[in-house]
């Protein structure tokens, strides 16, 4: 009871790696709350599933297995949370903001007359003052986001209906097993309790899965560039950058929508977060959107020929002057040493 649950999901039977995030931030959330984690897994064939989970600190699972559970479809997973909500009674739930987790949170928390806020950057626990109730709480979860077109940072939290519902992107939060051998308790349900033979009127014929061309979330150098490269051209610079380092490309959202580069390339808010060791930001001012998705870099080198750019009050190293006049020096220095 009142404990903080993480929504796990799966392809096949492979748990997600935003879905381990959150069970990372979830247990440590569950310390500060003093209560149990508890994860939730629902598909096809999930005998052993659970110990991909198990090593995070989780101490119950909740297993969901019948045919009919994978692919995901709407209507059978939220009424899985829905029912099993109202027998446990949680006071978290998080789960991933991707488009599984968009599809279902709404849906929950709808049902449950909770609140739920999407893309959050952060998650603490804390207290808050309602001066015009005259009313205190503690333990809430501040939710954190960036608000008003990123111009501001909102804490926002729901003291009254429960559970206090979160989404949060892959890659905003570390991924860290606990122990290898942690033990909890796994529970088995029968789908059928929770689940109406009617959820079930939607199958999937076929399914088609693309991989991405890229690793950007992996990949241990990201050379970045935004609207300041000046056009598609520019951007080639970075990629023969970015091909003398075994680096990926990425951009800002500025760039992106100039049409200098991807969308699948994007970092930041509305793009994808990287954690990359070394990042060389290339022409990007700095925007809180843009930063939201690269700060947890190990070094931020930044190239730019404003010196007041905001991206450099975060860059480690700042090279002030133009990206047409530096990067290909950088370029020529590494062919050079790299042989």
């Amino acid at each position: 009871m009142n404990n903080v649950f993480v929504y796990c999901e799966l392809e096949g039977t492979k748990v997600a790696d935003v879905s381990l995030e959150l069970l990372t931030k979830g247990r440590k959330l569950a310390n500060q709350l003093n209560c149990q984690l508890e994860a939730i897994l629902a598909g096809e064939h999930l005998a052993g599933v659970e110990a991909q989970v198990l090593p995070y600190g989780v101490d119950r699972v909740h297993v969901f297995d019948a045919p009919g559970l994978f692919p995901y479809t709407s209507l059978p997973h939220a009424d899985i949370l829905i029912n099993l909500f109202k027998e446990e009674q949680p006071q978290i739930c998080l789960m991933g903001a991707t488009v599984i987790g968009r599809d279902l949170g709404p849906r929950v928390s709808s049902a449950l007359t909770s609140g739920l806020t999407a893309d959050c950057t952060a998650l603490e626990i804390g207290s808050h003052e309602d001066k015009k109730a005259g009313k205190s709480y503690e333990n809430l979860l501040y939710q954190i986001r960036p608000a008003f077109g990123g111009n501001i940072v909102a804490t926002i939290v729901n003291p009254e209906h429960r559970p206090q519902m979160a989404t949060v992107r892959e890659g905003v939060m570390k991924k860290e097993v606990l122990d290898p051998n942690y033990q909890g308790e796994v529970i088995c349900h029968e789908v059928a309790k929770y689940v109406p033979e009617t959820d079930f009127v939607v199958k999937v014929i076929d399914r088609h899965v693309e991989q991405a061309k890229h690793n950007l979330k992996g990949a241990p150098i990201v050379v970045a560039g935004g609207y300041g490269m000046g056009s598609k051209e520019g951007f080639d610079m970075l990629f023969e950058l970015a091909k003398e380092l075994h680096a990926e490309v990425g951009a800002s959202r500025a760039a992106v929508d100039a049409g200098f580069c991807e969308h699948d390339r994007q970092i930041g808010q509305t793009g994808v977060t990287v954690r990359p060791k070394l990042y060389i930001a290339c022409g990007i001012s700095g925007q809180i959107q843009h930063i939201a998705g690269m700060q947890d870099a190990g070094i931020i080198i930044s190239v730019n020929n404003d010196p007041n750019a905001p991206i450099n009050t975060i860059a480690d190293y700042v090279i002030n002057g133009s990206v047409e006049e530096v990067i290909p020096k950088m370029i020529k220095y590494y062919k050079k040493n790299s042989k």
